[in-house]
């Protein structure tokens, strides 16, 4: 019994898991949540636009548009969002994208790039390229057929070459220097990549893959900057001990000893540090052309969560959707029972948060983004 349930969710894994995702928030009452948008507004802050890369922590929608099963464009996803709307956000209404755009005083939802509609101006203040399963390491994509991390710098070049036409060279590229960017992943390629499949542990022990991983990241930062990026946010690994999923395949009871795993947990931390290191050789080195590289943590915010130190969460180790220990994406659908207040969980799925997580967590990040957004 032990052995056929461990292994289900082992082939699980290998089929279904974005890179954890975070960061939104509701109010007990909908329509509070709805209106929260109008929060304290950023002051001296001059973003252009929103533009956001990664993975499922930060997808608005684009893989409603490309073929993978990792999709959330379907009830019960979407619950506590505008008119329910399933919109492809993994989690039950927004994310921290769209509570980071309207702190910054420029919408209330940041739309996915691939959306075909995209009006001009929803062009102008910013999109998010963002895949649901991707992360820097090139395989980590490649398992679940979604965007990469290179593809989305594609992406970027093309956005700019939409907004050349639009608006002309000289406002493009100030639009692309003003803009704020964030990054977040990192994630996928630990849980679904590193810890699933055997093809990395083969050639990597976990701290030279960390450090190819961060190679990757840095890669990826150069190809913003040289594309005009001048003001960038970099969200860190979260404690991935405390995942629902991750507690289910790797706890010694998983039905009843569902608490955080601090042997995986470790490794987020010591990647964290690595990468605040790589972070500010990169500003120092950048400082004198006023380009601003900014760490983004997630990963204290969400343990006090998971630890009870602050907040008032009922539910720290399940999701709100069906079970709580394996469901997501495909496996959280229009058959599964769903949680009566999902503000009272910090995750809506097995892997990502509900909005009021991450509302909380855009909440702790706001010194981070006006020190990177202010005049």
């Amino acid at each position: 019994m032990r052995y056929t349930f461990h292994h289900s969710l082992t082939c699980f894994c290998n089929f279904l898991f974005p890179r954890l995702s975070l960061f939104v928030f509701i109010f007990a009452s909908k329509a509070i949540a709805r209106n929260l948008a109008s929060v304290d507004k950023a002051m001296n802050n001059s973003a252009s636009a929103i533009l956001i890369f990664g993975d499922s922590t930060v997808d608005s929608g684009n893989n409603n548009y490309i073929t993978t099963p990792f999709k959330s464009n379907f009830p019960p996803y979407g619950k506590d969002f505008l008119n329910q709307a399933a919109t492809g956000r993994f989690t039950d209404g927004r994310l921290a994208n769209d509570f980071i755009a309207n702190y910054v005083g420029l919408k209330d939802y940041v739309p996915p790039y691939l959306d075909p509609n995209l009006s001009t101006q929803e062009l102008l203040t910013g999109v998010s390229f963002a895949s649901a399963g991707s992360g820097f390491d090139p395989l980590t994509p490649t398992i679940s057929n979604v965007i990469s991390l290179s593809k989305q710098l594609e992406y970027l070049k093309e956005y700019k070459a939409k907004l050349k036409e639009t608006i002309g060279k000289e406002k493009m590229e100030e639009l692309i220097n003003n803009a704020l960017f964030i990054v977040s992943a990192g994630t996928n390629d630990f849980v679904v990549n590193y810890f699933t499949i055997p093809i990395r542990r083969r050639s990597y022990t976990i701290p030279t893959y960390m450090d190819f991983v961060l190679q990757r990241s840095q890669q990826f930062m150069q190809g913003l900057l040289d594309e005009g990026a001048r003001r960038i946010g970099v969200v860190g690994l979260p404690p991935i001990g405390c995942l629902p999923i991750v507690i289910t395949l790797y706890s010694n009871n998983a039905f009843y000893k569902r608490e955080c795993i601090d042997r995986l947990s470790s490794i987020a931390r010591d990647y964290n540090q690595k990468l605040q290191t790589q972070l500010s050789t990169m500003k120092l080195k950048s400082a004198n052309s006023g380009k601003r590289i900014g760490y983004m943590d997630v990963y204290g915010p969400l343990e006090d969560m998971a630890f009870h130190r602050k907040y008032d969460f009922d539910v720290v180790n399940s999701g709100c959707c069906g079970s709580g220990y394996v469901e997501a994406s495909i496996l959280c659908n229009r058959r599964s029972a769903v949680c009566p207040d999902a503000s009272k969980y910090i995750y809506w799925d097995s892997i990502h948060p509900t909005e009021r997580t991450y509302y909380l967590l855009f909440q702790a990040l706001r010194p981070a983004i006006d020190a990177i957004i202010k005049n």
